[in-house]
């Protein structure tokens, strides 16, 4: 004898997702908040800087002789060796890093991948103390011994190299994450097209990876540009106006933590300019965001 059932398909309440739904909302508000907390701070103190009668945008933006304390606001030698490091680290980890993602992603077998990965997570484990004298007392004299004594032993090359070796494995990490998500039909399809290893690897598994490498490369520059204890170490102790890689100069985050380690009564020009370089730094990681999306969504390949 048949007997008809019926199914009850309304969705019933689960407690426990809704509290996981909450709790993941709450992280998302709590995060959003945080920064708009920081941008608040900053701002704020920023203004006691930019209040000071003595202080315009046109010294701050116009001029290139940063110190505060004898009337000097010029901005730029600090921005410029923050991002000429910055753009030294990028050139130094993104090939690397990318080319280490390929391989092990395409090219590698499980035993040489369960080799190599916990080499590149020692890497990312070093502390970055450790990688500022390592650029100060192997990577300058490198650089000497090649370039000759137009190396200073403070400069900003050995600095923005050691500091793409640091960010390497993030960059590797991710990159390989992006390219392993790709799905395997448009591996398959290439090679019944006939085309290479390589050329699957390089046509067709990358562009379709790139908004991942995009996020990586987001977040390796926005490391390498408020990094501080390499910079701090074998850049420079002095804001220098120069684009020469080989000559000593000093970073925003550098110049931060070498006058904040001193005694600055508050309230003071040189206390409120540690804000106003802050709050400056926030600006450039936020502008080479921005620029580094538009460029992934510009040129990122979409499959449907």
């Amino acid at each position: 004898m048949n007997q008809s059932r019926s199914f009850d398909l309304t969705k019933k309440p689960r407690p426990g997702e809704s509290i996981i739904q909450s709790l993941l909302f709450l992280a998302g508000v709590l995060s959003i908040f945080t920064t708009l907390a920081i941008v608040y701070e900053l701002g704020k103190e920023a203004w006691l800087f930019f209040g000071n009668p003595d202080v315009t945008f046109a010294k701050f933006f116009g001029t290139t002789t940063w110190q505060p304390g004898i009337g000097h606001f010029g901005i730029w030698p600090l921005v410029t060796s923050t991002l000429i490091t910055s753009l030294i680290a990028m050139f130094v980890s993104l090939p690397l890093g990318l080319s280490a993602a390929i391989y092990l992603s395409e090219y590698a077998s499980p035993r040489a991948r369960s080799a190599l990965k916990p080499v590149l997570e020692i890497l990312a484990g070093i502390p970055t103390v450790v990688y500022g004298y390592f650029a100060l007392l192997f990577m300058t004299p490198l650089l000497q011994s090649i370039f000759g004594e137009k190396v200073e032993v403070y400069n900003m090359a050995s600095a923005g190299i050691v500091m793409g070796i640091m960010i390497l494995p993030l960059i590797s990490s991710m990159s390989e994450d992006a390219l392993s998500a790709v799905p395997r039909v448009l591996r398959e399809g290439a090679y019944a097209m006939g085309a290479t290893k390589f050329e699957t690897s390089v046509q067709i598994v990358l562009p379709a990876a790139l908004s991942g490498i995009g996020a990586a490369f987001i977040i390796g520059i926005s490391r390498a540009v408020g990094e501080t204890m390499i910079v701090a170490i074998a850049a420079g102790s002095g804001p220098n106006f120069t684009f020469n890689p080989f000559k000593a100069a000093e970073t925003m985050t550098g110049h931060i933590a070498r006058i904040s380690g001193g005694d600055l009564s508050y309230n003071s020009i040189d206390y409120n300019s540690l804000f106003a370089i802050a709050l400056m730094l926030f600006l450039v990681t936020l502008v080479l965001n921005l620029v580094s999306q538009w460029v992934v969504n510009r040129f990122r390949e979409r499959y449907e």
